[in-house]
């Protein structure tokens, strides 16, 4: 009797410690999504209703703002803006994912002189701060002739020059057995086959997690187009935005939360859709914690 007794208090226990946990997670996430909820209300507030009431909800919902915000300011508009983040970002994300897994490939798998001595060099250029390199880096592409092009994005991905993700795949290609390799190899596949038939299709969650850390930093990167492209024609969502704040007369805040809130839809919807992998990736790369 006791014995039940006993356990009957432990899962009440479990339970309630459940029940306390999930409310905190629930608050918690409350918090770090209320200013994303109060900029999707605020996109249909006039900048008289956002400066002027402190209601989450707008007086009545009006799309005015995303209408007016997405013609711009001058002869370009957020289509032209949307057209040049994919231009980067498309690219970018692509020869990310086939340089860094091909580098990664050749880490986890062959044997090479000073072969732990370049993987320690690659990993140390991590601890590099951006600030050390952006001088040399803008002497370099201003040398090539590359300003106001988006090869300063393209052609590094081409070259696997994301040491963050060649690390990430090479974890990731140490959990796979060595075993599938030797099967493959007993049935007549070279080590291009063997990557491409085997090793590819195994490595999609790690590649997901990948293409979407680089799809968001490229789609959100201000701080590179403001140094590489000077022309308004070539300019990305983030560079697009910056130029509807026009500090000479008074800003249209709810065009801004507008056009703010259509530019990050696509990330906030490839997460949602891609987070299974996302996570899977993360947690089996060694990631995690």
């Amino acid at each position: 009797m006791e014995k039940h007794i006993v356990a009957g208090s432990l899962k009440r226990n479990r339970q309630l410690r459940k029940i306390l946990s999930y409310c905190v997670l629930t608050c918690v996430g409350i918090i770090m999504i209320y200013p994303f909820i109060w900029m999707f209300f605020g996109s249909f507030k006039t900048n008289a209703e956002i400066f002027g009431s402190q209601n989450l909800l707008p007086n009545s919902f009006s799309f005015d703002a995303f209408v007016k915000g997405w013609n711009g300011v001058g002869q370009y508009n957020f289509t032209d803006f949307f057209k040049n983040s994919i231009m980067i970002v498309v690219p970018v994300v692509f020869f990310t994912l086939v340089s860094c897994s091909l580098v990664a490939y050749g880490f986890a798998r062959f044997r090479f002189p000073m072969k732990k001595l370049l993987f320690g060099l690659m990993i140390s250029t991590l601890m590099l701060p951006d600030a050390v390199i952006i001088i040399p880096r803008y002497l370099l592409f201003n040398k090539l002739g590359w300003l106001n092009t988006y090869k300063p994005f393209i052609v590094p991905a081409m070259f696997a020059c994301y040491p963050f993700f060649i690390f990430m795949l090479v974890q990731f290609l140490r959990g796979i057995p060595r075993e599938l390799d030797e099967a493959a190899e007993i049935d007549g596949c070279g080590s291009f086959r063997l990557f491409v038939r085997i090793l590819l299709p195994l490595m999609k969650p790690a590649l997901f997690s990948a293409g979407l850390f680089q799809f968001m930093w490229t789609w959100n990167d201000f701080f590179n187009p403001l140094i590489y492209i000077n022309s308004v024609k070539k300019f990305p969502l983030a560079l697009g935005l910056r130029i509807s704040l026009d500090t000479s007369s008074t800003v249209a805040w709810d065009q801004v939360m507008a056009m703010s809130l259509v530019s990050i839809l696509p990330v906030v919807l490839l997460f949602f859709f891609a987070q299974k992998y996302f996570v899977e990736g993360i947690a089996t790369s060694g990631l995690k914690g």
